[in-house]
């Protein structure tokens, strides 16, 4: 007889997982618009992330306020987080919200893989999204006693976040 806590906890993993799908899904349409024939295959985060062309090619063009939308339900951060590590003001988030046509600067892009990347990866090594949150706003002793989070603001700080997942994935804790 399942409790009342495993069935939410079921339930928000279900959410969760269809959230990923879609942003998959948006990552597919997205990749459809690249002037080369990658939107002809489905293309997971996985493919994408290993494709180091088709990241320089999407960090160039810009990503869609649209699919950083997608991306965005991923990831456990505020506007004001995202803000803070896209180093724009909230009103100038909150603007590019409203123009259906904006396209983020490559420097933003950028990060937002990064960021994403970092998401994949993460949900890889704790199976899922919410573990993998949870781990991110907590100090580690390997980190320096800084959340993984806030090292995530440059991208030193995010090799170091992706070396300890690797650890962590290899049973190799500080």
């Amino acid at each position: 007889m399942k409790t009342k806590a495993s069935q939410f906890y079921q339930n928000k993993s279900s959410e969760t997982n269809q959230t990923y799908q879609l942003a998959e899904a948006s990552l597919q349409n997205y990749i459809s618009d690249m002037p080369v024939a990658y939107g002809t295959v489905s293309l997971t985060f996985e493919q994408f992330f290993n494709n180091k062309f088709l990241i320089i090619q999407t960090i160039r063009k810009g990503i869609t306020y649209r699919f950083f939308e997608q991306l965005k339900a991923l990831l456990p951060f505020t506007d004001v987080d995202w803000a803070d590590y896209l180093n724009l003001s909230l009103k100038t988030l909150q603007r590019h919200k409203k123009d259906k046509d904006f396209h983020f600067k490559p420097i933003h892009t950028e990060k937002i893989i990064e960021l994403a990347e970092v998401t994949h990866y993460g949900r890889e090594v704790f199976g899922t999204l919410d573990k993998f949150h949870l781990w991110l706003k907590t100090p580690s002793y390997a980190l320096g006693n800084m959340t993984p989070a806030d090292l995530l603001h440059d991208s030193y700080g995010k090799d170091l976040v992706l070396a300890e997942l690797n650890r962590i994935t290899h049973g190799i804790f500080a």
